[in-house]
């Protein structure tokens, strides 16, 4: 029997993204998904708020860099994957969203004039969000 691994979520940034490098030269980028789900009955709902961390490779790290920013709403698909390591005796892990594509769902944040990130793009001069554009990353440039 096969398995299936595959996830579609649709959220808010909590923070903007972060970057690293591999020791091989590959960008590394990490954001943190809010996931808002209503429960309870109708006129007594209530927010449950998921926050998913997710994980982006080589050229769509870059893109993530240069064109997301906190509180933006994305899409991604992509599959999960879960950590494990032991510290301090403890066994941990954790599960997170490899990310495979990311779509704009909605028009960038804009508090009078745009801001420039650390790129020093404009956060205003993404792609189109309206165009359905997005950025899908080949399967081969997933480490893993």
């Amino acid at each position: 029997m096969s398995s299936f691994n595959k996830v579609v979520l649709m959220g808010n940034l909590t923070r903007d993204p972060e970057i690293r490098v591999t020791g091989g030269g590959m960008p590394v980028g990490s954001f943190s998904l809010a996931i808002n789900n209503n429960r309870g009955k109708a006129g007594e709902e209530k927010d449950d708020v998921s926050y998913i961390d997710c994980v982006t490779f080589g050229k769509q790290a870059d893109f993530v860099r240069d064109y997301l920013s906190k509180g933006m709403p994305i899409l991604v698909e992509g599959r999960l994957q879960q950590n494990r390591w032991e510290q301090e005796g403890q066994k941990r892990s954790k599960v997170e969203v490899i990310v495979q594509t990311l779509t704009f769902v909605g028009p960038p944040k804009r508090s009078g004039g745009g801001h420039s990130d650390q790129g020093g793009r404009s956060q205003d001069s993404y792609p189109d969000p309206g165009s359905g554009s997005g950025f899908q990353v080949p399967e081969s440039d997933i480490p893993f």
